[in-house]
């Protein structure tokens, strides 16, 4: 009785299931992009903690999914990187709405949806470009 308790513990923390969840998780898609971006400027985990002056552990975490940032903290690690709020959010429309969303299950932050419709860009690219205003 107590293990079939413990997985229902685990199964409510993580919500629905990984291989089940339909949507990724923010936080997958940022630190994502975060990883991306540090590596093609060839820089370090610990190059960029300390510039955005965010601990080398908890970006670590950040990079890898685990850990929802605040808005302030995500701030400091963008203007690290030189990456602006617009930036971001047209690399996630990118990622999401242009391409659809399906778990790869290659690593975090690989989402495709097979068989989505994928939206005409002009009209989301106007609703994407009003929320970064």
């Amino acid at each position: 009785m107590t293990d079939s308790v413990l997985r229902s513990l685990d199964e409510a923390r993580r919500g629905a299931r990984a291989e089940e969840r339909e949507d990724p998780l923010m936080r997958d898609l940022i630190g994502e992009l975060l990883r991306r971006t540090r590596n093609e400027q060839g820089r370090t985990l610990r190059e960029v903690a300390e510039d955005a002056q965010v601990s080398l552990p908890y970006l670590s975490e950040i990079e890898r999914g685990r850990k929802e940032a605040s808005s302030e903290v995500l701030a400091a690690v963008y203007r690290s990187l030189g990456l602006s709020l617009t930036d971001v959010l047209a690399e996630l429309y990118q990622r999401t709405a242009l391409i659809g969303l399906s778990r790869t299950g290659a690593g975090a932050g690989d989402f495709r949806r097979a068989g989505a419709h994928v939206p005409g860009p002009a009209r989301h690219q106007a609703q994407v470009m009003s929320l970064a205003a």
